[in-house]
Order: structure tokens, then C-alpha cells, then sequence
């Protein structure tokens, strides 16, 4: 069962309303009907009928009143009325009769209790009725009677005085009440304001100045430092750990710990710098400061050590680290949100620099992003004009020189002979997720060109392409890879997909659960810069791969150093330990490929063979080679 919808408060004020007026039109009209009565008892004739007529037209208007009719009482409380003074008038005295003296009163009462039309009809009538009397009196036609004075008269004058002062003190009293209602309603009105202006303005969870306030703070503070010739700095910090704390604990301990930083911050700070909160784990600090930016460095230091120290969250001790960006006024610019994106720029270079440190921003920044805006948007037309081209680097049995197969590996040729470095173009393409559209079009491609080199005569060779993590996490790669096999032509066991560390440890069930699906195609895989990452031996049993990859950066180093002979010596026995072939990247002389060879290493790649070679010239080397 539904409870009944509550009705809103207006609803609630008109009933409230018509309830108060239903019970002053009950009160004034037992008061006027006891004084009509009472004033019944002591006359005669003529006035005794117009009085007790217009008593059994009050008591019509009390049962109105009664039934909460407050209208139609009104209508036959304030005309009953109107027409017995007009009869008493008639009665005796005429214009000058004591009964004109209750039509002000009526009036009162009907712009009170009544409504507009019946104020407006009661006026007229009255305005039409004295002049009536008045006419009628200057020709004759009414002789008014003024009678002697004696008590009855002073009775009928107290009564009438009576009626309306008790009915005007009545609603003098909720006129009063509803004036001090209105002020303390307007008073209400004006702390909510008040309330909302400052919630506008200031952040819920740590009570700091919020993003909007810290702009105006800005200004207000960009004039005083103009005015005493000092420069403005605004150092901007960002915590580099935050996510895993709401993650492991709950947001309410996330909530906790920047609660206590902000009041650590605080505390750190001079009464002329101003502490705000941007939102999520992000703060400014505005901060007058002279031309010595050691003052800066100091405070931003102070920052990151009050960030680093553990923080007590539901009896865990935790511990987050801090990034500061640092720009300051006018010598990074005047504008507050040019100001921010500059900060902004200075903190992730903080980042990228190692994290736990601070940044002082300068226009390489700026450049560096503009470089990046502008590279991604020719990556973006390049796509659109088929730009790119695969280049692949032969794969080589170490045991019989036989070529085995070939790395797809991206390029984008420029009209002078040169190509843009690929691993920008990747990281670009990841962080605006070009790399779904790019990494579908680098797989169809080389399963198009492995195809046509098998149908030249080379049935045996396979063809390896790298994969970004992204294109797991979208879902669509299975369905990505049988539309570029299907096209193609080419068999599952012709492809193999060279796989990052990094992608093992994130999403681990989501990436299984693909790499078994497409394991079952037929699809082989490599674990790609294999040493330089995480190198768990667990990932290495939980997922299918057949080979292992060692990183270049340990080959390269044997012709000048056997530093790191050990390591690759291990990793080929571990390789031969899980049943995993090897493949050494970027050898380059003959030295490096007969200590691979004695070491067992199955297979390589690198410059010894041959460079990376466009489709029809690697066919060429394909045909010398046989």
C-alpha cells in the first residue's frame, strides 16, 4: 500500500489561509450577531424587524462560517450588514443616522475577509445608497427622524463601535502575525543565501575556499601585489597516490585523508596565503612572494613534506606522496585560468620528473603540448589519407639462418625521407584513443601482407604485431582479429601477437579470458621487452605465451660489455624451463649472435640481417634470401 503524496507547502499555506479566514468570519459573525440581538432587545417597531432580519442573516453567515464556506459567508456577513445599516438608516435619521457610521467598518472587513468583487460592490452600493439618502432628504422625500437622545442610542453606538473594534483588533492581530511570519521567513531566506552563497563558494568537505572563490581571492590579492610591487605565485598540488586509497579503504577514508591535509596545509601557511581546494585530491595555494623563488621552493617543499607524512585513517597508517606545479604573476601571465593551465603543466612535469617534487613552469611546457596538440591532429588527418605504412623486421632461426617470419612495425614517412619517431606517435594515439581505429588498421594490413607473401611462395612465414593494452580493454579485439583473418585469408597460425608486460598485470581475468579465446583460433603469443618490466614468473605460467623477447637494451650491450650476460643467460634458461622459445632483439654483429647461439637463444631480430623493410622490399629479401 502507497502512502498519499504529501501536498506541497504553497498547498499547505492556501489551506492554512482559508482555515484562519473561515474562523475570523465565524468570530465577527457571533459578535455581530449577539450585538444585533442585544440591540434587538431594546428597540421597537421598524428597527426591531431590521434588526432581527438582519440577525437571521448572520446566523446564515455563521453556518457558512461554520461549513468553511469563507466566501459565501463573507457575501452574506458584510451585505447583511450593509443592508440593515441601510435599513436603520432609512428608518430614522437618514445620511446623518448613527447606522452610516458601521459602513467604513463593512468595508474594512470585506478588503480583509472578502474578496475584490464583493469590496468593489459593497462600495458602490454604498457610495449609490448615501447619495440616495442624501437626494431623497433634499427633496422631501425622506424626512429623516432624529430622535432624543437616551441610553438605547448610546447602546446602539457601543455595539456598533464594539463590532468593529473587536473585528479590526482581530485582524490587526494576524496582520501583525503574518508580518512578524514574513520577517522571520525573509530572515530564513537571507541565512539560506547566506548559506548557499558559501556553499557556492566553498568546498563541502574541507570548508576551503572552492575553485570559483579562489578565483576571485585571485584578484583581489593580483591587486594588492601590484600595489606593493610583489609577485603573486599560485603552486598547485596534486597527489600522486590517492586513487588506491579510495579504492583499498572506502571513500569515507579517501574523505578523511583530505580533510587532514587540508588542515595540515593550512597550518603551513602564512595569514597572507590563501589555501583552496580545485576538487578531487587537487589544492592551490595563492602566495604574495618577492623576486627569490628559493621562498617558493621552500614552501613547496613544506607542502610536499606535509603530504608525505602518514596520515592515521580507520587505525591504518597510510602513506600518499604530492606533485607541485609552481607559476607565478606576471611572469607566467596575468589571466587566473591562463595561470591554471599553466600550473597545471608545471605539476605534471612534476610527475613525469619522478613525482614527490615540484616544478617551476617555463614555455618549453607550453611548447611541448603544442607540439603535441599539433602532432596528434596530423595523426588524426594521416589516418584519414592512409599515411602510415607497416615496415617489418625479419625474424631469423639462430640455428639454420632461416627466416621464420617477420615484426609488423608502424612508420609514417614524411615527403623529406624522414619518419616521425612511432613511439610518439603511439603514446599519442593511446591517450586519445586513436589507438582502437590505428591498431585495427596495423592488424588487417599485416595479415593482408603476410598473406600475399605466402601466396609468393613462402607458405612457412608468420608475421608478429604488437598490441596496446587499450585494444583488450575495449572488448572488440576478438572480433577485430577475425574480420582482419577472415579478410585476408590468412590462418590463425600465421599470426602471433606480441604482448607487454604491463598488460599482464592490469585487468588480469579480462585478458585471460580473451587470450584463451583466441589462443583457441590458433593465435600464438609473445611477451614483448621481456627483462624491463615486472617479470613475474606467475603471469608467465598463467597465461599461453610461446616465446619470450629480450629487450634490446640488454642485447645492444654485449658487444661492448658482458654486464649483462648473466641476465640473458637466465632469461633463455628460464624461457627453456616453461617450454618458451626466445627471441633476442637488436643484434647487430656477429660477436652477439654466436654468444646467443651458445647460450641456446632460438631466434633473432636486429640490424645483422636487416632493417626494417616496406612489404614489397621485405618480399625481395624473402626471394634473395631463398
Amino acid at each position: 500500500m502507497t502512502a498519499a503524496p504529501e501536498k506541497p507547502s504553497a498547498t499547505h499555506s492556501e489551506d492554512s489561509l482559508l482555515e484562519l479566514r473561515s474562523r475570523r468570519l465565524l468570530q465577527i459573525s457571533a459578535a455581530t450577531l449577539c450585538g444585533v440581538l442585544l440591540a434587538a432587545t431594546v428597540s421597537s417597531g421598524l428597527t426591531q424587524a431590521f434588526l432581527l432580519t438582519g440577525a437571521a442573516f448572520l446566523g446564515m453567515a455563521f453556518a457558512a462560517a461554520w461549513w468553511q464556506r469563507s466566501l459565501l459567508a463573507a457575501y452574506i456577513l458584510l451585505w447583511s450588514m450593509a443592508l440593515m445599516l441601510t435599513g436603520l438608516a432609512v428608518a430614522s435619521g437618514g445620511i446623518r443616522d448613527l447606522a452610516v457610521v458601521g459602513f467604513p467598518g463593512v468595508l474594512v472587513f470585506a478588503a480583509i475577509l472578502g474578496s475584490r468583487n464583493l469590496f468593489l460592490s459593497l462600495l458602490s452600493y454604498m457610495i449609490l445608497a448615501s447619495a440616495a439618502m442624501g437626494y431623497a432628504s433634499m427633496q422631501s422625500w425622506l424626512v429623516p427622524y432624529l430622535p432624543a437622545d437616551s441610553w438605547r442610542h448610546i447602546l446602539y453606538i457601543c455595539v456598533i463601535l464594539s463590532i468593529i473594534g473587536f473585528s479590526v483588533l482581530l485582524m490587526a492581530q494576524d496582520l501583525h502575525r503574518s508580518l512578524r511570519a514574513l520577517q522571520q521567513e525573509n530572515k530564513r531566506v537571507r541565512e539560506t543565501q547566506q548559506q548557499l552563497e558559501r556553499l557556492a563558494m566553498h568546498d563541502k568537505l574541507t570548508d576551503l575556499p572552492n575553485r570559483n572563490l579562489c578565483e576571485q581571492l585571485f584578484r583581489q590579492m593580483q591587486l594588492d601585489c601590484l600595489q606593493n610591487q610583489q609577485r603573486l605565485a599560485l603552486l598547485f598540488l596534486d597527489l600522486d597516490n590517492f586513487k588506491p586509497v579510495n579504492d583499498a579503504l572506502g571513500h569515507a577514508a579517501g574523505d578523511q585523508l583530505l580533510q587532514q591535509l587540508a588542515k595540515r596545509l593550512q597550518d603551513e601557511l602564512s595569514e597572507r596565503d590563501v589555501l583552496c581546494r580545485f576538487g578531487g585530491d587537487e589544492f592551490m595555494v595563492l602566495s604574495p612572494c618577492n623576486d627569490d623563488d628559493s621562498q617558493l621552493a621552500d614552501l613547496a617543499s613544506r607542502l610536499l613534506k606535509q603530504s608525505t607524512e602518514a596520515f592515521t585513517l580507520m587505525q591504518t597508517k597510510v602513506e600518499v606522496s604530492g606533485s607541485v606545479g609552481i607559476a607565478t604573476v606576471p611572469a607566467d601571465g596575468i589571466e587566473f585560468h591562463v595561470l591554471c593551465r599553466k600550473v597545471d603543466m608545471a605539476m605534471y612535469n612534476a610527475k613525469e620528473q619522478g613525482r614527490n617534487t615540484w616544478c617551476f613552469y617555463n614555455d618549453a611546457m607550453d611548447q611541448a603540448n603544442t607540439d603535441k596538440f599539433n602532432l596528434l591532429q596530423r595523426i588524426r588527418a594521416a589516418m584519414k589519407s592512409q599515411s602510415f605504412a607497416l615496415y617489418y623486421q625479419p625474424k631469423v632461426c639462430l640455428r639454420s639462418q632461416q627466416i621464420l617470419g617477420a615484426e609488423a612495425l608502424l612508420r609514417w614517412p614524411q615527403d623529406d625521407g624522414s619518419f616521425i619517431n612511432p613511439a610518439e606517435v603511439i603514446e599519442l594515439a593511446e591517450r586519445s584513443g586513436l589507438i582502437l581505429e590505428l591498431g585495427a588498421w596495423v592488424l588487417q594490413q599485416a595479415c593482408i601482407d603476410c598473406q600475399q607473401w605466402r601466396q609468393q611462395g613462402f607458405p612457412d612465414v608468420r608475421v608478429a604485431v604488437n598490441l596496446s593494452p587499450l585494444q583488450f580493454r575495449d572488448g572488440k579485439l576478438q572480433q577485430t582479429l577475425l574480420a582482419a583473418l577472415a579478410n585476408s585469408g590468412l590462418p590463425a597460425t600465421a599470426l602471433e601477437l606480441e604482448l607487454t608486460e604491463s598488460l599482464l598485470i592490469d585487468d588480469t581475468q579480462l585478458v585471460q579470458n580473451q587470450l584463451q579465446r583466441l589462443g583457441a583460433l590458433g593465435i600464438t603469443f609473445a611477451i614483448d621487452d621481456f627483462g624491463t618490466g615486472y617479470s613475474n614468473l606467475g603471469y608467465l605460467r598463467q597465461f599461453n605465451a610461446s616465446s619470450l623477447k629480450v629487450d634490446k637494451s640488454f642485447i645492444s650491450s654485449l658487444s661492448v660489455s658482458l654486464r649483462d650476460e648473466p641476465l640473458i643467460k637466465a632469461i633463455i634458461q628460464l624461457a627453456k624451463g616453461l617450454e618458451l622459445s626466445t627471441v633476442a632483439e637488436g643484434v647487430e654483429d656477429d660477436a652477439t649472435m654466436q654468444r646467443l647461439q651458445q647460450w641456446g637463444c632460438d631466434a633473432a631480430q636486429g640490424y645483422l640481417w636487416s632493417k626494417a623493410l616496406p612489404a614489397p622490399d621485405f618480399l625481395q629479401y624473402l626471394q634473395q634470401q631463398r
